[in-house]
C-alpha cells in the first residue's frame, strides 16, 4: 500500500513529562528566534557593522531561523496532540528545508574563517579581497551547496519504497530514520549520505583548519600580548560555534554503521538543530566587543 502519512514518535516520554519538555523547548525556540532576529536587524542597522565578518554573521542567522523553524514547530505540536503523524508531503517538505539551510551553515561557517584569516593574515587587502561581490559569490554558493544536497538526499530518500512500517523513531523527518522503514535496498542511499555529508564536513572542515592554522601562525608573530588577546578574541566566538556545530553533525551522520540507539540519534539532533541555532547568537553577541557597544547603543536610543 502506498504510503501516504508518517507517525512522528518522538521521545516516547511519560505523559505528565511532553508539557515540562513542550515548556522546555518552547523557551530554546523563542530564544531562538529573537536571538537571531534581533542578530539580523542589529546588523542592518548599525553602521559599524557593515562589514564582510557580520555580512555572513547576517546569512548564519538566517539559516539558523530556517532550519530549527522546519522542524521544532512540529515537535513542539506533538508534545501536546494525540495525533502525531505528518503527511508524506510535508515530510519530504520538511527534510528539504531542514537538509538544506543546515548544510548551507557548514559552507557559511567555513567562509567566515576565510574572512578571519584574510582579516588577520592580510589586513591591508582586507577591502579588496572581502569585496561585496565576493561576499555574494561566499553566500550564494553556500545556498547552491545546501541545495543541492538536500536536493539528492530528498529526492533518493522518497523514491524508496515504504512497507516495513510508516512510524519514524525520530521527532522529525531525518534521512536514517526514514531509511530504516524501506524495503527497498538502501545500498545506493548510504553511499550518497556517505559521499555527500562526508564531502560537505570535510571540504569545510579543511577550509576551517587550513584558515586557523595561518591565523595562529599570525597571532603568535605579534609581538605585543594586548594584540593577540585582541587578534584571539575575534576568532574564539567562530571557532566554538564551529566546533560544536561539526562535532554533532559528524556524530550524527557518518557514523551511521555504529551501534547508536534512536535515542542517542536524538539527543544528537537536539543539540544541532535546536540548541546550536539558539547558542549562536548569544555566543557571537557576549563574545563580541562590536556587538556589545552597538546593543549598548541601541538600548540608549530605546530607553
Amino acid at each position: 500500500t502506498e504510503v501516504t502519512e508518517f507517525y512522528l514518535l518522538g521521545f516516547g516520554v511519560q505523559y505528565n513529562s511532553r508539557y515540562v519538555l513542550f515548556v522546555v523547548f518552547l523557551l530554546i525556540y523563542a530564544t531562538s528566534m529573537v536571538g537571531n532576529i534581533g542578530m539580523i536587524l542589529l546588523i542592518k542597522t548599525e553602521s559599524r557593522l557593515q562589514t564582510p565578518m557580520y555580512f555572513f554573521l547576517q546569512h548564519l542567522a538566517f539559516v539558523d531561523i530556517c532550519y530549527t523553524s522546519a522542524i521544532t514547530p512540529k515537535m513542539l505540536q506533538n508534545f501536546i496532540v494525540e495525533n502525531k503523524t505528518i503527511s508524506f508531503g510535508g515530510c519530504v517538505m520538511q527534510l528539504l528545508v531542514y537538509a538544506t539551510f543546515a548544510t548551507s551553515e557548514c559552507y557559511l561557517l567555513a567562509a567566515m574563517a576565510v574572512d578571519r584569516y584574510v582579516a588577520i593574515c592580510k589586513p591591508l587587502r582586507y577591502s579588496i579581497i572581502m569585496s561585496r561581490t565576493v561576499c555574494i559569490q561566499f553566500a550564494g554558493g553556500s545556498y547552491v551547496m545546501g541545495s543541492i544536497n538536500a536536493s539528492v538526499h530528498t529526492g533518493f530518500t522518497f523514491s524508496l519504497s515504504f512497507c516495513k512500517s510508516n512510524n519514524i523513531n525520530h521527532f522529525f523527518c531525518d534521512v536514517p530514520p526514514i531509511l530504516a522503514l524501506s524495503c527497498s535496498n538502501i545500498d545506493i542511499n548510504i553511499m550518497l549520505l556517505t559521499v555527500f555529508v562526508g564531502f560537505n564536513l570535510t571540504f569545510t572542515v579543511m577550509v576551517v583548519i587550513f584558515s586557523y592554522t595561518c591565523i595562529l601562525a599570525a597571532i603568535l608573530k605579534i609581538s605585543s600580548a594586548a594584540g593577540r588577546k585582541k587578534a584571539f578574541s575575534t576568532c574564539a566566538s567562530h571557532l566554538a560555534a564551529v566546533t560544536i556545530f561539526y562535532g554533532t553533525l559528524s556524530y550524527m551522520y557518518l557514523h551511521h554503521h555504529t551501534n547508536k540507539s534512536p535515542e542517542q540519534e536524538k539527543v544528537a539532533s537536539v543539540f544541532y538543530g535546536i540548541i546550536i541555532p539558539m547558542l549562536n547568537p548569544l555566543i557571537y553577541s557576549l563574545r563580541n566587543q562590536d556587538v556589545r557597544e552597538s546593543l549598548k547603543g541601541m538600548r540608549k536610543k530605546c530607553f
